[in-house]
């Protein structure tokens, strides 16, 4: 297929030199035959200084291609730079194009919470966000061009490169102090490149942990109650065996003791379940935290059963805003706990005051203590620092996991003050804003 363009650029030299040719024919006959040639000569000799100063033009602009440096042409150079100039135009226009849609896809890359790298057929890194280079460990200003497996030497991870079936992702476990549990996917795409996608699944590996501890614990719980009430049952069915009243009377105790354990833990279940299942308390009110102290420890002087010192202060009354049904049952839990690992003739103490602005109850006890090994797992569901003397006093395992949700429910934080042998003070903590001074709410 001819060029119109090239078609054109012919014609105009074709035309020149006819038209200096015809020149020379015509001067002939009156200048003579050597005058006729150094014409035609002359003329052939602009024509070629003219494109040779276009084309000297040309070159040096292509030493620094740019549109607006575009040289100035007539004739057919003219022609041949609007053409240029129109693909140096749309080259430009694609150049903006791309780089935007580059950089779309930069941004794009920096704000998925997952990682992404983009290795090459050597699995050497090219690209890589900056998701994937902090579950990596990696660098790209220091480690573009390096091969994957230089940085991340896990043999896992070696291996499942080098098997080329990467149908499943890989789960990486590294061995750092974080102890982050990973997930690694490969994608193969283009010539023979890969994607490398990173994804921190380590809060969805302890929520299964404990979901799976949370079953377990549960079984566990219950395994000894229904062992021993399918036991016993099973004894007073069997007709050939002859138990007197006595007998009979401890066994029906013993039932009755494990089927109330086994409704105590069912009851704290479904209170952590309805605490879990909603964001806020449904009854908020002002409560008189003083009538509520002075319940509370009347409740633990029943409790105890004059084997404990029991004292309380209020300073100053104030109010709390609050579920008072949830705030009653978690303070309660702090208050039985108390007394059920104090000794015959220790104190228990129940107090409220402001701290700051803030509004404290604390339950103080003179009991066993806790080594300082066990404070931070406390409120963990069905963890025990003494597993027989818990089940001994009654305990379920759920008591303080309660509490912490109540309080998390009320913006509040559980302080946890012990020491081994000697008490412990366990402290609600709430906000300014849930409690107000009885005086400055009358005089207001």
């Amino acid at each position: 297929m001819e060029v119109p363009g090239l078609n054109a650029a012919w014609a105009g030299f074709i035309a020149m030199v006819a038209s200096i040719a015809v020149a020379a024919l015509v001067a002939w006959p009156f200048a003579g035959a050597e005058w006729a040639l150094v014409f035609l000569a002359a003329g052939l000799a602009t024509i070629a200084a003219y494109h040779a100063r276009n084309l000297a033009a040309f070159l040096r602009w292509l030493k620094e291609p740019r549109r607006e440096s575009l040289p100035i042409g007539t004739g057919a150079w003219e022609e041949a730079y609007t053409t240029l100039h129109g693909l140096i135009r749309g080259r430009d226009e694609s150049e903006r194009t791309l780089a935007a849609a580059l950089a779309r896809f930069r941004a794009a890359g920096q704000a998925l919470p997952d990682g992404v790298l983009i290795l090459n057929s050597d699995s050497q890194i090219e690209w890589a966000n900056p998701t994937s280079e902090l579950h990596l460990d990696i660098d790209m200003r220091r480690d573009a061009g390096q091969g994957i497996t230089n940085l991340l030497r896990h043999p896992d991870f070696i291996g499942y490169l080098e098997s080329n079936d990467y149908r499943e992702p890989l789960v990486l476990r590294r061995a750092r102090g974080d102890a982050s549990v990973l997930t690694l996917r490969i994608i193969e795409f283009g010539d023979e490149q890969k994607l490398l996608l990173t994804r921190d699944i380590t809060v969805q590996e302890k929520a299964d942990t404990m979901r799976r501890d949370f079953v377990a614990n549960v079984s566990h719980e219950l395994k000894t109650p229904v062992t021993v009430l399918s036991g016993f049952v099973e004894t007073l069915s069997n007709e050939g065996m002859q138990l007197s009243d006595a007998q009979r009377r401890k066994f029906l105790g013993l039932m009755s003791d494990q089927a109330h354990r086994m409704q105590r833990l069912i009851e704290d279940l479904l209170t952590l379940s309805a605490l879990e299942s909603s964001a806020r308390p449904d009854d908020e009110q002002n409560i008189d935290v003083r009538s509520l102290v002075e319940k509370l420890a009347e409740e633990a002087r029943m409790l105890s059963g004059g084997r404990h010192k029991v004292g309380f202060s209020v300073d100053p009354d104030a109010r709390l805003t609050g579920g008072v049904q949830e705030l009653a049952s978690a303070f309660s839990n702090l208050v039985s706990n108390a007394i059920r690992y104090s000794p015959e003739g220790g104190e228990i103490r129940i107090d409220w005051r402001l701290r700051d602005g803030q509004g404290v109850f604390s339950v103080e006890d003179s009991g066993i203590g806790i080594e300082r090994r066990h404070i931070a797992r406390l409120t963990e569901r069905f963890y025990r620092v003494d597993n027989s003397r818990s089940r001994e006093t009654g305990g379920t395992g759920l008591g303080l996991a309660i509490v912490k949700h109540v309080l998390t429910r009320h913006q509040a934080s559980l302080e946890i003050r012990s020491e081994f042998g000697r008490g412990s003070t366990f402290s609600a903590v709430f906000p300014a804003r849930r409690v107000e001074k009885i005086g400055a709410a009358r005089a207001a």
